[in-house]
């Protein structure tokens, strides 16, 4: 069980993110319980370094879904 009273640190790394995924996903399904499925990876990066890049938004929505599947595992 995640520590709920130590705070959460956004993800901003790709292995991170996939580490995250796999982490909750393995939770979930010991569980018994299905979480909706990740974020796609963005696949239209022109390498830039743009302001808001699509890898900004991804990131974005890693840290919802973190949070919707932390959310589920409680209940």
């Amino acid at each position: 069980m995640p520590d709920f009273s130590a705070p959460i640190t956004a993800i901003a790394d790709r292995d991170a993110a996939l580490a995250l995924f796999s982490a909750l996903q393995e939770r979930a399904n010991a569980a018994g319980i299905t979480l909706r499925e990740p974020p796609p990876e963005p696949v239209s990066c022109c390498g830039r370094g743009c302001n808001g890049c699509v890898w900004e938004g991804y990131y974005s929505a890693v840290n919802y879904w973190r949070d919707e599947a932390l959310l589920t595992l409680l209940d």
